[in-house]
């Protein structure tokens, strides 16, 4: 099979198109030949070295297809089904072993570009709403990097539970986009003097005075400081992501003085923890899909080959809603 394998820590320039062999399935096992995979920050962050993995790697941990090979103990999928998952390295590949606790079946009617589109960003979007800060009506929200893939989610669901959100982002089109998905209101950040005095001002403009319930930050290092200068009084700084970089240690004095504020640094793995967990929010998000309440925007989407071009497309942030690869 031919697969992305990134040989050392580095830039998008280490990404290699290889040949590998076929995996095979363990006794829990399925293989399946992938559709479609996502591209996401995580992988990123495993290419460059700032997280510890070890080289050459596989990339990839989210995609979706069809079951080419099962394992001896598997009974609840089969060759043919159509599955999607957000948790199986090595998923930028023609072919990729999956554990059949982590597949998530896909209902007739979605088509496997959106399927794949959905396990990581649309189940972080998820938890963010339901489990992290859960939303409710009269809420207001600050969402960051508001035409993302996650943000353009987040958004959907937070919105259909009687929220108001503020999104950022940084173009006319991006903008669009946000409004699209039910952002009240939306920030550009790119034409805000400076960030992290500006944007709190902005904020509170708009809450009269009171700042949000809650920010969205998946940027991190560039937007911590004005995300946690934007909440009212025992609001909540959720830090999902850094595609800005990692913040710096903080002093939890700082959230004292931001009004007795709380800060989280979630991760999904902690939100599925349980099959019971995992299936309840895929299929929240595919009745969503089939219900057409939930729009799924693939923004870009790059053959294998292209591994790298879409590495940098991602990084520098030019792209909408969810990057796909197809081998």
């Amino acid at each position: 099979m031919r697969a992305i394998q990134a040989s050392a820590a580095g830039g998008p320039d280490v990404l290699e198109l290889v040949d590998l062999p076929d995996p095979m399935p363990g006794p829990d096992d399925v293989v399946v030949r992938v559709a479609a995979a996502g591209i996401n920050f995580i992988d990123t962050y495993r290419r460059s070295g700032m997280y510890a993995v070890p080289y050459p790697h596989v990339l990839g941990s989210e995609g979706a297809g069809t079951i080419v090979e099962v394992g001896s103990d598997v009974a609840e999928f089969a060759v043919g089904d159509h599955v999607a998952w957000s948790s199986a390295p090595g998923s930028y590949a023609e072919l990729v072993r999956v554990r059949a606790s982590e597949l998530l079946p896909v209902p007739v009617g979605v088509d496997l570009q959106v399927a794949a589109a959905l396990p990581l960003q649309g189940m972080t979007a998820h938890y963010l709403v339901t489990s992290v800060f859960p939303v409710a009506e009269g809420h207001d929200l600050l969402v960051h990097a508001g035409a993302g893939g996650v943000g353009l989610l987040l958004t959907q669901l937070a919105a259909a539970r009687g929220a108001r959100v503020i999104s950022t982002v940084g173009t006319a089109d991006k903008e669009r986009l946000a409004r699209e998905a039910g952002a009240a209101d939306v920030i550009r950040y790119r034409e805000l003097t400076d960030l992290t005095r500006d944007l709190p001002a902005e904020v509170r403009a708009l809450t009269d005075g009171r700042g949000v319930h809650a920010a969205y930050d998946s940027v991190g290092k560039d937007t911590f400081d004005a995300s946690l200068a934007s909440l009212r009084r025992r609001g909540t700084l959720v830090l999902f992501g850094a595609s800005s970089g990692a913040v710096p240690p903080v002093d939890p004095q700082r959230l004292n003085h931001a009004g007795s504020v709380y800060l989280t640094r979630p991760t999904l793995g902690d939100f599925v923890a349980t099959r019971e967990e995992l299936t309840w929010r895929a299929q929240e998000l595919f009745d969503g899909v089939l219900a057409c309440t939930l729009d799924v925007r693939v923004g870009a989407t790059f053959s294998l080959a292209e591994a790298a071009d879409a590495h940098r497309a991602l990084e520098s942030r030019s792209t909408t809603g969810k990057v796909l690869l197809l081998p």
